[in-house]
């Protein structure tokens, strides 16, 4: 199993987590990222998605 922790500090709200997951990711108002239901991507779409992250504020873990 997969979780996605968000550094909401250091998210700029660049979107790139959306474009790259978009069934794993969205943005909140303050256009920050939010991790939605990770089981609607691949993990292997998701870990791109984090890698994606401009400044790094996604942490994949794997239990």
């Amino acid at each position: 199993m997969i979780t996605v922790d968000v550094d909401r500090d250091v998210c700029i709200g660049s979107g790139m987590c959306v474009v790259a997951a978009p069934a794993a990711f969205s943005q909140d108002a303050d256009a920050k990222a939010v991790v939605l239901a990770l089981d609607g991507e691949p993990a292997g779409v998701v870990a791109g998605a984090v890698e994606a992250c401009p400044t790094g504020a996604l942490t994949l873990r794997e239990d």
